[in-house]
């Protein structure tokens, strides 16, 4: 059998894998829904929205700097559709997929009969953002193709389209429910805001996501980076990602670089702090022709007056950056990227026209921001800053103000905490816990499976009644275990008659006499519990002086009374308070670090309120962090 014949009976008597999108890249797809066009208007149509598509991302990110793919459209035909498609690739830079989502959003507002479906290798990653909102029908098995961006709006395509069948939707039966039944669709502010809080921040995060550093390097790259800003982008993630053989070139004994130690020029460039925290964080051994270079000697740096002290910084960290731009040299034609294809050629202009087209030190002067340093706060995060956030402190103006003071990160903190509290304060859950969406189970069951369901639920109904679970006297222990005065009940309403009190006097001798039993049990393992929980340190918390407030200050610690620490016996009120804020997010991050990239607790129970935590940096790139 050929390989042809093969492929068509795999085809034939398998059901197609999907396609499964790469990790770390966004995918959006742009429709024309518009009844009165023909195709060659719908054509002409989507040319012109690709233009302007292209014009506002110039417009808009003129100075931004991706970390792997820019935002990029092309016509596409599949299924008898004819949309506009385009797949980027951000790498660890999440802020260039909102950046689309920006982008795309406002071209909805642009156009009216557009509409735009965004997603990445999460899903519908809109509907992971408004997690705590979204209608429990709703679930990531049939989430697919569901949400849609039209006129700004975030609008959902309802169980009708489907049919009332909670199944998820293919591109074209959601193309054609779209068509047909425009005015059917679900849009609710609450969802929206939470899908779109962080485009709250933009356009202005653009320019904040920025950061100008003064560095030390060839003057042959000082030159490069003046004509293509955006190669360094890929030359520190050659960098940030190297193995031994790329760090051959360098490390060899007569090594013949592309840019040598020689020459050298201060220049300010601009990284996106994504980019910066990469290259700054990363420890890296000079190679051996920069090794006498960036290595000064005891006796050389006491001699350096003080407004030169940070030379030695900008030398280390041009000196990351030139190693990366040759590690990204010797790797251009294996690159399948364009700024390093472009970065190859504009190369190989340099060396053939030799240093006559190298800048002097006056043009060097005269570039924009030749000598803009950005502060480097931003990067540095302590405790006490940390808690000040939390608390809403502010500072006296004549304070120093530290470097934790980035509203996003203080509104994300909030944010956290806020979603966090309203998971333990859900008043709609019983004793028997979260309850969670019934259809977050594996969707590989066929429809022969049905009866088979059928019979379960009835064998879990039959379960549920074999438990029974009384709740007021389970309360009456856990009142008696923390030594509190049992809770009187007694109403007019409630009162049993005595006749009934005879009959069910014999029950409840039998039923104290298990409950004795149970209740025993259940102190000897809260008590193990508790002693195991200390050991390992759990039920600690950070006691603060002052009074400690919540999240949003003033006004909610005067409405809900939150934030009132815990006295300690014979000791007076103005002593020390617990603040259940700061305790919450520390030990949310604590136990999120402790996972060390894999899946655990903390990360599980945040995902599943629709919020995602960055990967873990390392604690010893600096102090205070």
């Amino acid at each position: 059998m050929d390989v042809q014949d093969g492929s068509l009976t795999f085809q034939d008597g398998f059901e197609p894998f999907p396609r499964s999108l790469p990790d770390n890249c966004v995918e959006y797809m742009l429709f024309v829904l518009d009844s009165a066009l023909e195709p060659r208007s719908l054509l002409t149509e989507l040319e012109n929205i690709r233009k302007t598509a292209m014009q506002l991302c110039v417009a808009t990110a003129k100075d931004y700097i991706w970390q792997r793919d820019s935002f990029q459209l092309q016509t596409k035909r599949e299924s008898g559709l004819v949309y506009l498609h385009g797949t980027t690739d951000y790498g660890d830079s999440i802020e260039d997929e909102w950046l689309i989502v920006y982008l795309l959003r406002r071209l909805t507002i642009m156009f009216p009969s557009l509409w735009v479906r965004v997603f990445d290798s999460d899903g519908e990653f809109l509907l992971v953002e408004a997690a705590n909102v979204v209608p429990k029908w709703l679930s990531p098995e049939i989430d697919s193709n569901r949400a849609w961006i039209h006129q700004g709006k975030l609008q959902l395509l309802p169980l009708s389209a489907s049919s009332g069948i909670k199944r998820s939707l293919s591109l074209v039966e959601a193309v054609d429910y779209i068509r047909l039944h425009p005015e059917a669709l679900v849009h609710s502010p609450f969802i929206e805001a939470e899908a779109f809080y962080r485009l709250e921040k933009y356009p202005e995060n653009i320019k904040a996501s920025m950061h100008h550093s003064l560095i030390t390097i060839p003057r042959k790259l000082a030159y490069i980076l003046h004509e293509q800003p955006a190669a360094i982008a890929p030359a520190i993630e050659a960098f940030y990602l190297r193995d031994p053989v790329a760090l051959k070139p360098l490390m060899a004994a007569s090594p013949d670089l592309h840019f040598p130690p020689k020459d050298l020029v201060t220049v300010s460039v601009r990284f996106t702090k994504v980019l910066f925290a990469q290259v700054k964080s990363q420890r890296f051994a000079a190679p051996p022709q920069w090794s006498t270079i960036v290595k000064p000697t005891e006796d050389e740096l006491d001699s350096v007056p003080n407004q030169e002290q940070e030379q030695p910084t900008r030398l280390e960290l041009g000196m990351k950056v030139t190693s990366g731009f040759e590690m990204l040299a010797a790797s251009t034609n294996t690159k399948d990227n364009r700024l390093a294809r472009e970065f190859g050629i504009l190369l190989e202009d340099v060396e053939e026209d030799g240093d006559e087209v190298l800048p002097t030190n006056e043009d060097i002067a005269s570039w924009p921001d030749a000598d803009r340093e950005d502060d480097e706060a931003w990067l540095d995060i302590n405790f006490e800053d940390f808690d000040n956030e939390l608390e809403g402190r502010r500072r006296d103006k004549t304070q120093k103000e530290s470097g934790f003071g980035d509203a996003k990160t203080q509104a994300d903190l909030r944010k956290m905490v806020s979603r966090f509290e309203d998971f333990l304060n859900d008043e709609t859950a019983g004793f028997e816990g979260v309850e969670l969406d019934d259809m977050d189970h594996d969707n590989d069951s066929s429809d022969d499976n049905e009866d088979d369901d059928e019979d379960d639920d009835e064998s879990s109904d039959d379960e549920d009644k074999a438990v029974s679970f009384d709740e007021n006297q389970f309360s009456r222990m856990m009142r008696e275990m923390m030594g509190l005065p049992p809770e009187d009940t007694t109403d007019i309403s409630t009162v049993t008659p005595q006749s009934n009190i005879r009959r069910n006097r014999a029950s409840r001798a039998r039923e104290d006499e298990e409950g004795d039993e149970e209740e025993e049990e259940i102190r000897q393992l809260a008590a193990q519990m508790e002693a195991e929980l200390k050991e390992l340190g759990a039920l600690q918390l950070d006691v603060k002086p002052g009074k400690a407030k919540a999240l949003d200050s003033q006004e909610r610690f005067a409405s809900e009374g939150k934030g009132k620490g815990i006295d300690d016996a014979g000791e007076d009120s103005d002593d020390d308070e617990v603040d259940i804020d700061y305790n919450l997010a520390k030990n949310l991050l604590e136990s999120f670090k402790s996972q060390s990239g894999l899946a655990g607790p903390a990360g599980n129970l945040l995902g599943m309120m629709g919020m995602k935590l960055p990967r873990d940096e390392d604690d010893e790139w600096g102090d205070g962090k």
